[in-house]
């Protein structure tokens, strides 16, 4: 089967929107970057864990920092240890490719079978960073000069690139992916989602999860709102407690699973005039 003829449609831990399968696939197929956006939990990251786990294909992550350079990312030529090498009077110092290390992108490239590229957090990097990739993502190809050597793709990878929007991207980058920004999950998916991890969950446990959940997600004023990663551990948390889960909303025990900034805690506390915690 060709490469672009796969189909992701989800995983059984990883619920995917009809309008994210539907990009990921065109994209997928057209051999473009994927380029996410979202807030922090809405899964950016996990949907190239997810489409590697699902197509059989092997994940290789770039994760961006702010001191990355694309540079990174193709190669690097460790010409210190050559120049140690010579000085030692090791042998095959003349053989500059025995310095050269692929990067993630490079890595990717030169895999036997095509991979998952993730590109993740690309707006942690300076500005200029987007646009030094244009080349290399767009012809899948890198040049290295201390070899003279063309690196080309053996396969097109897969690659999926994730934005926290922390700051804009160039136009010319934004014009060479795919896009999708990925809605907080409706009260309805995120059921699915729960479900998908807890698949055994109590319906009473259930609804006072997503009722106290999305009470809190609303009606404060938080730096950081809880995410789904954060309400499948508050679950966890309150299936091993043996709290009583009548009163979720009320009470809002063991909220330091939820909630992870101090102030934000402290703004619930405020409100539902202290906080209950601790397994029982």
């Amino acid at each position: 089967m060709n490469e672009s003829n796969y189909q992701f449609r989800g995983t059984d831990d990883y619920i995917i929107s009809d309008d994210l399968m539907l990009t990921a696939n065109i994209a997928i197929r057209m051999n473009k970057p994927l380029l996410v956006k979202g807030e922090p939990g809405t899964g950016k990251t996990a949907l190239a864990e997810s489409i590697a786990k699902a197509l059989g294909r092997k994940l290789i992550v770039w994760s961006i920092k702010s001191t990355t350079k694309a540079q990174d990312g193709l190669y690097q030529y460790d010409v210190v240890r050559r120049l140690y090498d010579s000085e030692l009077g090791n042998e095959g110092v003349d053989d500059v490719s025995r310095y050269i290390k692929m990067g993630k992108i490079g890595e990717a490239f030169c895999a036997d079978e095509q991979c998952v590229l993730l590109i993740d957090e690309i707006d942690k990097a300076d500005l200029e960073f987007p646009n030094d990739l244009l080349w290399e993502l767009d012809r899948m190809e890198f040049y290295i000069p201390e070899t003279d050597e063309t690196i080309k793709a053996k396969h097109s990878p897969i690659v999926i690139i994730t934005s926290n929007a922390e700051k804009e991207l160039p136009d010319a980058f934004l014009r060479r992916c795919a896009f999708h920004f990925i809605e907080f999950p409706d009260e309805k998916l995120m059921r699915d989602i729960i479900l998908a991890h807890y698949p055994d969950i109590e319906t009473e446990l259930m609804d006072q999860v997503l009722d106290a959940f999305f009470y809190v997600r609303e009606y404060f004023e938080l730096k950081k709102k809880p995410s789904t990663s954060e309400v499948l551990d508050w679950i966890g948390a309150l299936k091993l407690s043996g709290i009583p889960t009548d009163k979720l909303r009320s009470d809002l025990p063991l909220l330091s699973f939820l909630i992870k900034k101090d102030e934000d805690l402290e703004t619930v506390k405020q409100s539902t005039g202290g906080l209950r915690g601790g397994l029982r």
